[in-house]
């Protein structure tokens, strides 16, 4: 199997490359910008290629799936988080925002599916619990993953008749760098909020990603991963 993760240093992404990597999967994994991370990543994981590429940018993004012979998985993973009461949020952090969560999804999708129109394959997307139902001061990154769900749902009709599979996790709170500024107070209120009492894992994400990876008869199916923080 032949699997691009996006987003693929830190966290989730990084669970996901490692345990497609474990599954005997060639993984192509994109960051934006952290070199540390990356190198990181790279000492981790040496059997997994890492490309510097911005998701937002679609003349990158081309330049990325031009290099890939054939594309069997693809994990559209990056994503961006803003902390901001609305009136506070500006226009354009509304964009950035809106342009690497949501438009980073499509801008990889789209150069996908040319590699996987006359063979089938599967797309994950990773949406978020914000994104079914609301943050409050994260009104934009909230609205970016709701805009994935939808595309999610929206694309898994579209592409079905080609043999390709298009679905979503819906991670909860998440024990990842994003959530690193939480403090122990939060963290606590948050665990109280949790039916399950804990944070989740990357690892625990990755696994609900792999499983709507390989199962060829769900498509359009949006996976809470979330310890019944929202049911």
């Amino acid at each position: 199997m032949r699997a691009l993760v996006t987003g693929g240093t830190r966290g989730i992404g990084l669970a996901v490359c490692r345990l497609l990597s474990e599954r005997g999967a060639q993984v192509t994994a994109l960051y934006s910008s952290d070199e540390a991370a990356a190198e990181r990543a790279k000492a981790l994981l040496p059997a997994v290629e890492f490309i510097r590429a911005d998701v937002s940018n679609e003349a990158q993004v081309s330049a990325v799936f031009s290099r890939l012979e054939t594309l069997d998985w693809l994990v559209n993973n990056a994503g961006i988080a803003l902390w901001r009461q609305v009136q506070d949020t500006s226009l354009s952090e509304w964009e950035r925002v809106m342009a690497v969560n949501a438009g980073g999804t499509f801008l990889c999708s789209k150069y996908a599916v040319l590699k996987m129109l006359s063979r089938g394959g599967a797309i994950v997307n990773v949406s978020s619990v914000w994104g079914e139902c609301g943050g409050s001061c994260e009104s934009a990154y909230s609205a970016s993953k709701g805009a994935v769900i939808s595309f999610t749902k929206a694309l898994a009709k579209e592409l079905a008749p080609a043999g390709i599979t298009v679905n979503c996790v819906s991670p909860g709170v998440i024990d990842t760098e994003m959530n690193a500024r939480l403090s122990d107070e939060d963290r606590r209120s948050l665990c109280e909020e949790i039916p399950l009492m804990r944070f989740g894992t990357p690892e625990e994400v990755a696994r609900a990603v792999l499983c709507l990876l390989e199962n060829r008869y769900v498509t359009g199916h949006i996976l809470g991963v979330n310890g019944g923080f929202c049911i």
